[in-house]
Order: structure tokens, then sequence, then C-alpha cells
């Protein structure tokens, strides 16, 4: 594999003069074709490359805080792949040996440094500079490009269980930045505790826990939450998922619904749950969509310091 045996003392400045700087995408086409041309890379491959392409990029951006960064280390994955073709042959699975193998060019350089503190009014996706490399890419496999917990570990090498504990990392630099008020709707007295403490751990201040459909919508009429985690079916035999789309109507609020019957809801019709966690749950699996649907969730309140 073509990675610097000096990276660390290569000159950042020697991967923005890569022409794949300006990756628009007729020049994604232009370096796909080379692949082709140049008669080294079979079509099937130059076709998986150019489907995950634009993920990559999109990952790319989001892992180095610029478009031309992230562009100059996906022009060093293509150089990379035009050496040696063969790279796409070892998994069997074509898009995690991608990611695999922009990992270890990114790992490689010194343009992966923790960013300064920025200003805390910028918006989340920039503040993702802010947290630390392997639990930024650990945050970023999972929640924007929807690796699974093993597809993710194996992208960074790394086993299952320190994936997870670098995704609830992420979760707890994250609520740093984003920590918020949570209302939590749920009748079972242990997963109420459970997690409320998970939701406190990672930095996040529980507002209220109610039992029925009329405690919720009066605990959040009354504290504006900034994240709501609801089961479905409640105590009274009355239903979260009416509850929150009544408060849906008063205000925005990104919502968390945890139940046992996923199935029931992920019908394709709206409205439709957009974060649904089957019970029973893992913690970390809970940490990290908490992260990811304040991630993605511009107008989630900030809680005052």
């Amino acid at each position: 594999m073509k990675i610097p045996l000096n990276a660390g003392n290569a000159s950042p400045s020697k991967w923005f003069r890569q022409p794949w700087n300006f990756l628009s995408a007729p020049a994604l086409e232009r370096g796909i074709l080379t692949f082709c041309e140049i008669g080294r890379v079979s079509v099937s491959t130059s076709h998986v490359v150019a489907q995950h392409l634009p993920f990559l990029r999109r990952y790319a951006r989001a892992l180095t805080g610029s478009q031309s960064s992230g562009d100059a280390y996906v022009g060093e994955v293509l150089e990379t792949l035009i050496e040696d073709p063969t790279i796409m042959q070892r998994s069997s699975d074509p898009r995690v040996e991608l990611y695999r193998t922009f990992t270890k060019i990114w790992q490689s350089v010194p343009l992966n440094e923790r960013s300064e503190p920025g200003d805390r009014g910028l918006p989340v996706e920039e503040r993702l500079g802010h947290l630390t490399p392997r639990a930024r890419q650990a945050f970023l496999l999972v929640a924007l490009e929807g690796f699974s917990e093993s597809d993710a570990a194996q992208v960074l090498e790394v086993d299952t269980s320190t994936l997870r504990n670098l995704v609830e990392e992420a979760g707890r630099e994250l609520a740093a930045e984003i920590a918020t008020d949570v209302l939590i709707i749920e009748d079972e007295p242990l997963i109420a505790f459970d997690l409320e403490g998970l939701v406190e751990s990672l930095g996040h201040k529980v507002l209220g826990i109610a039992r029925t459909h009329a405690e919720a919508v009066s605990l959040a009429k009354a504290k504006r939450p900034g994240l709501i985690l609801a089961d479905i079916q409640l105590a009274d035999g009355s239903s979260g998922l009416d509850a929150v789309n009544e408060l849906l109507k008063a205000f925005e609020v990104p919502v968390i619904f945890i139940t046992a019957y996923p199935e029931r809801f992920l019908t394709g019709e709206r409205p439709e749950p957009a974060f649904l966690i089957a019970k029973p749950f893992q913690p970390a699996t809970v940490s990290a969509i908490i992260s990811q649907a304040l991630f993605f969730e511009r107008k989630a309140k900030r809680r005052a310091a």
C-alpha cells in the first residue's frame, strides 16, 4: 500500500498539490476513467470505487473539517488503488476496504491533528473538529456513514468493544458542546433509571421522567426539552408516540423512540420514527443514537452553562 513511511515528517502541502484536490463530479469521473485506461484496475473495481466515492468525500470533509483537505486524502486513496488494485479484493466488503484504506492514509500524516477550540456558537458539524481523532472517526462511521459496529471496527482495525468505547467517548465530548435537557417517557422504573444514568453520564440533564401520555405532555410543555427519549407503550395504556406527535405540533425537538416492538412502527408510512431503538437495548447503542440525533438536529435546545 502506498503510504509514506516518513509521514511524520511529511509536509502537508504535498497533499494539496495533487490534481485530485479539485474533485468536482467531472474530475471524479476522469479519475475513475484513469483506473480503466491504465489497465491495472478492473472495470468492476472502478465501478465499486465510483459508487462509494461521493460518500467517502462526505466522510472526509466531516473528518478533516474542509472539502479541500478531505479531497486531498481521497485523492491519495485513488493513487494508492491505482498503484495496488488488489487492495479492494482484501475484504468481502469493498466499502469497508475503501474506508480502511482512507483511514490508514489519514492516520499517517499530520493533518489529522485535533482542531483548536472555536466559537461555541458554531454549528454542531464544525464542532466535530474538537473531538479527539479516533472518537471522531468512530462516531462518523456509525452516525454519518451508517456502518454497523462490526464493520466500523474493521475500518478502524479495532475490536467491537473498543469501537463502542470510542463512540461513547464521542458522545461525551459532543455533549460537552451541545449539552441539553432530556425528557424521558418510560413506564418501567428500572429502564427509566438506567436511561437517566446514561443520559447524565453523557453530560446532559434529565428534566423529568413521565410514565403516561398526560405526564409527558405536561412536563414537556412546562420545561421544553432539547431531546426526548420515549417508550411507545405506556403504563396506563396510552401511547408515547401519540404524546410525542402532540408535542411536535407545538415545538420541534429530536425524539428517540424505545420499544420492544419496532416492527410495528417501521411501516414506511408517515409519521415514522426517525430514531428507533429496540428493547432490550445496549447502553452503547443508546449513547450513539443520542449523539446522532443531536448531531443531525441543529435546533436541539442548548442548556445554559
